[in-house]
């Protein structure tokens, strides 16, 4: 294998997958950022007949805390990209799988190990 590699346990990351996925979880972080100043803007309940309903502002709430959820979860990957602890599993040290990382790459578990957390929901 020729590909440059970062860090023992990303050994299985070309610093070419490395790049990309930091580049995909920058724009993740971009959107996120947006989508909560537009939720933070959005007009308030005023009262019965104006603004959004209870309704409408409950989904509000659950969206704002859903994106700052996965706003967390980029930033933490980002911060382990640049602590070189990147594509590890955080409950069996293996390295999380490259298509994984392609897909989902804020993940911090490797398949196995995030089927084995929902199963225990």
């Amino acid at each position: 294998m020729n590909h440059q590699t970062i860090g023992d346990r990303a050994a299985h990351l070309s610093s070419e997958d490395l790049a990309a996925l930091r580049e995909n979880l920058r724009e993740q972080r971009l959107f996120r950022e947006e989508q909560l100043r537009q939720i933070a803007a959005a007009p308030r309940a005023e009262g019965p007949l104006r603004g959004p309903s209870a309704a409408q502002a409950e989904v509000r709430v659950e969206l704002a805390a859903s994106a700052r959820m996965v706003l967390a979860d980029v930033e933490a990957a980002l911060r382990r990209i640049t602590e070189g602890r990147y594509g590890t599993c955080h409950l069996c040290r293996r390295p999380v799988e490259r298509e994984r990382l392609m897909i989902v790459p804020q993940a911090r578990y490797c398949a196995r190990c995030q089927q084995v957390r929902e199963a225990g929901r």
